[in-house]
């Protein structure tokens, strides 16, 4: 299992969008992280900056959104979507994305329920629970 420490996942990132800029061959997940980078050019001043970003700490609490952090949380549910895991996901994210007509919006409404069960999970000491997980998705 690939179990990268913060400094790596963010690392991967910022070479993974350096790399698309340069035009340079990409792996498939790095072709994955650079087309999420993409969607959101709020980001790109920290991403493509890694000497100043990577060691920063970005505190909710001041206020900061932690640019690493969404993105790999899109990364993940890009994973997840392309294998159907948890069971069902890929289902609930369609239902999502007509509902509400836009595709980067709807995966926004499952990165905040990945969220909310990781919470849950980091709270509780326990695994992350899918079946609460998927439930935050019906609610959407």
């Amino acid at each position: 299992m690939f179990n990268p420490s913060r400094d790596e996942a963010r690392r991967f990132l910022t070479d993974a969008w350096a790399k698309n800029r340069a035009q340079t061959p990409l792996t498939g997940l790095e072709r994955m992280a650079a087309s999420l980078v993409a969607l959101h050019p709020e980001y790109h001043r920290i991403i493509e900056d890694p000497e100043h970003s990577l060691d920063r700490d970005f505190r909710p609490e001041a206020g900061d959104v932690n640019p690493f952090l969404h993105l790999s949380l899109h990364l993940a549910v890009a994973e997840q979507l392309s294998i159907d895991q948890p069971p069902g996901i890929r289902a609930q994210f369609e239902r999502l994305k007509a509902a509400k007509g836009d595709e980067h919006e709807a995966l926004h409404a499952v990165l905040d329920c990945l969220g909310e069960a990781i919470w849950h999970a980091q709270r509780h000491h326990t695994p992350l629970d899918a079946s609460l997980y998927l439930e935050c998705l019906a609610r959407q």
